[in-house]
C-alpha cells in the first residue's frame, strides 16, 4: 500500500536540525519560567519577573520615584524637541518617532504628568495633587512598581515573542479561542501570562503583539481590556484587606465564573464588537493559519513555533527589541499613569463624583436583596478610579456577604484609571477614554448578578 506523499510542511519539519529545535524550546522553557511558573513565598503568589522587580524595588526603593520623574521630564523634553525641531534621525526611525513625536493631546498628557509627578516628589503646589491619596500614592507605591516590572518584563519580553511559544500555544488553542471567545490562539497566552503575574505584563504583551501584526484593532482591543486580567496576588491582597481570606477559594471561584462570563458577552456587544478588523497601521496584517488536515495539532505548532525561532539570527537584534520595550512603556506609559491616574484619584478623594453616579446602584442591589445596599452602592463604581478604593470603602460595612460581593465585583471590572486605564490609554492600543467608561459599566452589569448570586448561595 502506498503511503501518502509528504506535504512541504512535512518535509521542512524533517529538515529542521536539533539545534532549530533548541531556539524554539529554550528560550521558550525560560520565558515560561519567567512568567508563568507561580512561586509561593510567604507574602503569597508570584511569578519570577514580578518577584525580581519586587526585590528591584526594594533595593532602589528611596530612588526609584527620582529615577522615574527624570524619565518622565526626559520623556516630556524628548518629545517637545522632536515635534519643534523635527530632526531627521528621529523622523527616519519608526521607533523614535512612535515613541517621541507624539500627538498633541498626549504630548499635553505627558507634561501633565510631568507636573503631577514632580508636585509629588518634592510636596509642591496644592495637596490635593500630591498627598499619600492621590500623587502620592502613585508615585511612591504605584509607579516605581511599574517601572522596575517594565524594566524586566521589557527585557525578558521577547523569550515569549520571537521564538515561537506565542505560535505555539496558538496552534493548540484556535479551535476554543476563536468560537468561544472571537480571539486567535495565541491570545490565550496574554490571559497566562497576566493571571497568574500581573495585567500589566498582559498588557504590555497585547500591545506588542498588535503593533507586530497578529492582532486586528477588534482584537488587540477584546484581548487588553477581557483578558489582561488581574494577577492572582492583587486578588488576595484585597479579599485579605477586607479581612476574609477564610473565603478565598469561594472568592476566587466566582471571580472565574463572572469572568467567564464576560469574556464570552463582551467581544459579542459594543463598543469591543464594533471595532475594525484591520491591523495596525505601521506593519501588515498576519492572519491565523488554519492546520493542514495530513498534520496533528501539535506538530503544526512545533512546526509554526520552529520557524519563528529560526528568524532570530542575532542575539544583538532581540536585546535591541528588549530595549525598545522597556523606553516604549518607561516614556510612553508611565507619564500618562501618572496624569491620569492623579486626576481619577483626585475626583474620588476630594468629589462627590462617585457617590452621586453610584446612587442608581442602591436600588439595584436592594432589589437584589445585598445588605447594607446604600453604603455598597458607590463601590460599584470608584473601582473605576482604582480597584483597590471599593475595598478600602467597603471595609467599614459589617456584612460578610456585602464584603465578598465588593471584592469580587471590583476586580471583575477589570478597568481602572490609575494604572490599566492609564496603560492601556498611553498604549497604542485602539481604546479611547469612553469605550473604557462603556466597557467598566458593562462589565459592571455582566457580573455584579453573577457575582451576588453565587454570594446568595454561600451566605
Amino acid at each position: 500500500m502506498n503511503s501518502l506523499p509528504k506535504s512541504k510542511e512535512t518535509e521542512v519539519m524533517e529538515a529542521y536540525s536539533k539545534s532549530d529545535y533548541a531556539k524554539f524550546v529554550l528560550p521558550s522553557l525560560l520565558g515560561i519560567l519567567l512568567f508563568m511558573v507561580p512561586v509561593t513565598l510567604e507574602e503569597g503568589i508570584t511569578i519570577p519577573v514580578a518577584f525580581l522587580a519586587n526585590q528591584l524595588n526594594a533595593w532602589l526603593a528611596t530612588a526609584i520615584p527620582y529615577f522615574a520623574v527624570g524619565t518622565i521630564i526626559i520623556s516630556v523634553l524628548a518629545s517637545l524637541a522632536a515635534m519643534l525641531l523635527k530632526p531627521a534621525f528621529v523622523l527616519e526611525s519608526p521607533f523614535l518617532s512612535n515613541l517621541l513625536n507624539v500627538s498633541r493631546f498626549w504630548l499635553a498628557a505627558r507634561i501633565l504628568g510631568m507636573f503631577f509627578a514632580i508636585m509629588a516628589l518634592f510636596q509642591l503646589g496644592p495637596e490635593m495633587i500630591f498627598s499619600e491619596n492621590t500623587g502620592g500614592l502613585l508615585l511612591f507605591e504605584l509607579i516605581p512598581i511599574l517601572f522596575t516590572t517594565f524594566l524586566l518584563a521589557g527585557l525578558f519580553l521577547p523569550l515569549l515573542l520571537n521564538f515561537g511559544l506565542l505560535e505555539f500555544f496558538g496552534t493548540l488553542l484556535i479551535k476554543l479561542m476563536r468560537p468561544v471567545f472571537t480571539l486567535p490562539g495565541r491570545s490565550s497566552l496574554d490571559c497566562l501570562a497576566s493571571w497568574v503575574g500581573d495585567g500589566t505584563i498582559g498588557v504590555l504583551l497585547t500591545t506588542k503583539q498588535y503593533e507586530q501584526g497578529y492582532y486586528t484593532k477588534r482584537e488587540a482591543a477584546v484581548v487588553a481590556t477581557t483578558f489582561s486580567v488581574v494577577s492572582i496576588t492583587f486578588t488576595i491582597v484585597v479579599i485579605s484587606y477586607l479581612e476574609m481570606e477564610h473565603y478565598f477559594l469561594h472568592y476566587y471561584f466566582t471571580i472565574i465564573v463572572a469572568g467567564l462570563a464576560a469574556a464570552i458577552i463582551m467581544p459579542r456587544i459594543p463598543p469591543l464588537s464594533k471595532k475594525a478588523e484591520s491591523g495596525f497601521e505601521e506593519t501588515e496584517l498576519k492572519t491565523e493559519k488554519p492546520i493542514p488536515a495530513n498534520i496533528s495539532t501539535v506538530k503544526w505548532g512545533i512546526f509554526q513555533a520552529v520557524k519563528k525561532a529560526k528568524t532570530n539570527e542575532r542575539f544583538s537584534a532581540v536585546m535591541k527589541q528588549s530595549l525598545h520595550n522597556v523606553l516604549d512603556m518607561w516614556f510612553g506609559v508611565i507619564p500618562i499613569v501618572m496624569a491620569i491616574g492623579t486626576v481619577a484619584l483626585i475626583i474620588a478623594e476630594y468629589t462627590a463624583t462617585f457617590t452621586i453616579i453610584g446612587m442608581p446602584f442602591e436600588p439595584i442591589l436592594a432589589l437584589m436583596q445585598v445588605p447594607e445596599a446604600s453604603e455598597a452602592a458607590q463601590t460599584m463604581v470608584v473601582g473605576f478610579a482604582d480597584m483597590f478604593l471599593p475595598a478600602v470603602i467597603g471595609s467599614g460595612i459589617e456584612s460578610e456577604m456585602t464584603k465578598f460581593i465588593i471584592a469580587c465585583v471590583s476586580v471583575t471590572q477589570l478597568i481602572y484609571m490609575s494604572e490599566m486605564g492609564g496603560l492601556l490609554l498611553g498604549s497604542k492600543l485602539p481604546v479611547r477614554l469612553l469605550d473604557l467608561i462603556f466597557i467598566f459599566l458593562l462589565r459592571t452589569f455582566i457580573t455584579l448578578p453573577i457575582v451576588v448570586g453565587i454570594a446568595h448561595i454561600i451566605f
